[in-house]
């Protein structure tokens, strides 16, 4: 009997090892892409933010320069506070509007999966074919957007996209509404986690709509909104593709944010060594946000 028991514990762990085996196998493809695409560019982008160099010629180690420098360039000073200002107006805005467009689409009533699908049309459209069309709704001229405020009676509308203090107004604008049908989906099937029982609980202690909301919805959806929070948040530094096609940074520095003026830094200047740390300092100003959200999520989280 020992000696069938022996046999059985052996044969059993000649097999655990083969399977792990196979596991790393099939872990590799995925090792092996991350390590070439992902680790190694980090390294090589942090020993570059201690360089200066061009792309072509010599490497310069420089140390600390290109990050002492930070501190007395105004247009890394005017993108980055772009960069806060755009995520200040974005993110609530966008959070709210998704959170009402879910409340309003979980209700059961017919062609309601129509009107999901379109709502979410945005974010899977190009951005730039989204940029173009909102450029055409921006026009100062001949755009809609202005011929509706003259209907009012207002003689003198915004220029939008030509005003350094509308600009980044109408970007984020043009934002919120290209990407809040993702988080929308988000609260949703939060919506549709929350056990029925608690509502019909609520009503025979004669709670109100607006009770039932703040006593059982926000509280059981506050998983799915810190995600969505996080999520919003990390999207909104990354903003680049809005900028680059409408403004182009511009006018002026008006909407020059972090990731559109490190593209300037590296691929129109050239100044690989300076645009990686400005990446560096972007990266640590996404780590940073990200920490005090996990740190606080213990105080309205509830799981």
């Amino acid at each position: 009997m020992k000696l069938l028991s022996g046999k059985k514990k052996q044969k059993r762990g000649t097999l655990e090892k083969h399977e792990a085996k196979w596991g790393y196998i099939f872990l590799l493809p995925n090792f092996v892409g991350f390590l070439i695409f992902t680790l190694i560019p980090v390294v090589a982008a942090l020993i570059m933010s201690f360089t200066n160099w061009d792309g072509f010629g010599n490497v310069d180690f420089t140390g600390f320069k290109n990050y002492l420098l930070l501190l007395k360039d105004q247009r890394f000073i005017d993108s980055f506070v772009n960069t806060i200002y755009f995520t200040i107006g974005s993110v609530p805005l966008t959070i709210i509007v998704a959170l009402a467009v879910a409340l309003a689409l979980n209700q059961k009533l017919k062609g309601i999966s129509a009107l999901r699908a379109a709502y979410f049309l945005p974010y899977i459209s190009s951005v730039v074919a989204v940029a173009v069309v909102w450029q055409a709704l921006y026009n100062p001229d001949f755009g809609p957007l202005n011929s509706l405020i003259k209907s009012f009676g207002i003689t003198d509308p915004p220029t939008w996209l030509s005003s350094t203090a509308w600009a980044l107004p109408a970007v984020i604008l043009m934002s919120v509404w290209k990407t809040f049908g993702y988080y929308m989906v988000m609260f949703l099937a939060g919506l549709q986690g929350i056990p029925k029982y608690l509502y019909e609980a609520a009503e025979l202690d004669g709670c109100t709509g607006w009770q039932k909301f703040k006593n059982i919805t926000l509280p059981m959806l506050s998983p799915t909104t810190f995600f969505v929070t996080i999520m919003c948040i990390i999207n909104s530094f990354k903003v680049f593709d809005q900028i680059y096609v409408m403004t182009q940074g511009g006018p002026g520095t008006s909407t020059t944010v972090l990731v559109y003026n490190i593209y300037c830094e590296a691929f129109q200047k050239y100044n690989f060594g300076y645009a990686s740390a400005q990446a560096f300092v972007f990266f640590a100003l996404i780590l940073m946000v990200t920490l005090i959200q996990f740190r606080g999520q213990k105080k309205w989280v509830n799981y």
